[in-house]
């Protein structure tokens, strides 16, 4: 098996064989007080993980504030956001993780994604899901229980797009028959489309169609597992390599001796003890 596919400037910085990059998942500045973040200095703060060499910063689809899952994301809208980010950006990654793909038409995010991959030079990474808000759906007349069938249509779209003047049949997003085109294409005419969990397909789905995979924090002995698993499957499936990722939610306390207490998606903790946390 190949070592990972060239796809474009982000895909190509954030995942090299056997090494280990972090990005940043934004807004930081208030992330655990509030469902609300204010979005002070947030530029300043994009300037300085650029600064200190973080390989991606990442930013969420939340088309919705719904108070009973907890936050709201960055509330922005996801690739105007990135527009702006490109613009005052060089060279980190910029991410979506990630993009509920039944919520919103596979052309508004092909076309939104190309675009902010051609005005950042190939830096976008998009994730990909199939949603996990219910209340989101019926506000948007759409069944909540027929997001991984749309899922996968929409998937599908999205790859086919980058071809020119594509031919494409769907069930729920309509017909391309060759005789109109979708601009603009992305840097390399490829999208890295990135799974977030299993967006109700399976693993081998997954591993076959995506270029790579994100997970939830785990123990490190099932995140083990599942990473063993995911490798398995791409060495029987895949000419390339395809990466894992996972989140960590880590709310860093000025006493550098703190001892790490549990939080969601991961933990509160001092300087001491996270530097020691991914050495093997």
């Amino acid at each position: 098996m190949k070592d990972f596919e060239p796809i474009n400037k982000a895909y190509n910085s954030v995942f090299r064989p056997d090494e280990l990059s972090i990005g940043i998942s934004m807004p930081i500045e208030n992330y655990d007080q509030g469902l609300m973040p204010t979005m002070e200095h947030h530029l300043e703060r994009v300037e300085l993980l650029e600064e200190l060499g973080f390989k991606a910063l990442w930013i969420r689809d939340v088309p919705f504030n719904v108070p009973s899952f907890g936050d709201s994301g960055q509330m922005y809208d996801p690739f105007t956001y990135l527009g702006f980010l490109a613009a005052k950006t060089k060279k980190i990654a910029l991410g979506v993780s990630s993009i509920a793909l039944p919520l919103h038409h596979p052309v508004h995010v092909v076309k939104s994604a190309a675009t902010v991959d051609q005005l950042s030079g190939g830096r976008l990474l998009l994730g990909v899901a199939s949603g996990d808000r219910s209340e989101e759906y019926p506000a948007m007349g759409i069944e909540y229980e027929n997001r991984g069938e749309l899922f996968r249509e929409a998937f599908g779209y999205i790859r086919k797009s980058q071809q020119s003047y594509p031919k494409l049949e769907t069930k729920n997003y309509g017909v391309l028959k060759g005789d109109i085109d979708i601009l603009p294409k992305a840097k390399n005419h490829k999208i890295p489309l990135l799974m977030t969990g299993y967006s109700q397909q399976s693993l081998e789905w997954n591993a076959k169609n995506a270029n790579g995979w994100m997970y939830y924090p785990r123990d490190p002995r099932q995140q083990k597992y599942r990473i063993e698993e995911w490798r398995a499957l791409v060495a029987e499936t895949c000419i390339f390599d395809k990466p894992f990722m996972q989140p960590m939610y880590v709310d860093l306390q000025e006493d550098d001796d703190f001892r790490p207490e549990p939080i969601h998606l991961g933990f509160r903790t001092g300087a001491n003890y996270l530097n020691t946390y991914y050495i093997i």
